[in-house]
């Protein structure tokens, strides 16, 4: 099993909720990103906002940040799922 093979995501039913789950994350993080950056622009446009909007800002970076991060930590929860999958495979038999 490698990382970043797709066909880890549907190696079995606790592979596939661990993808679905890990999805729902990344869109989630994508959302709040997105949300930060609106935000953060429109804030932009009174001076008296500009400290908070550089936070939002920096929030939104920190996101950003955390989707290949999600992605890393996803690869390698499938590829450990797989492997006991595959022990557990030689056992039996």
């Amino acid at each position: 099993m490698r990382l970043f093979d797709s066909s880890n995501s549907t190696r079995n039913p606790r592979t596939r909720r661990t993808w679905a789950l890990f999805e729902l994350a990344h869109t989630l993080v994508d959302f709040g990103a997105a949300l930060c950056f609106i935000i953060g622009s429109a804030m932009f446009f009174y001076a008296s906002l500009q400290v908070a909007a550089t936070w939002f800002f920096l929030v939104g970076s920190f996101l950003f940040a955390a989707k290949p991060t999600l992605r890393f930590w996803r690869e390698i929860k499938l590829l450990r799922i797989g492997d006991y999958a595959d022990l557990a495979d030689r056992t039996r038999n």
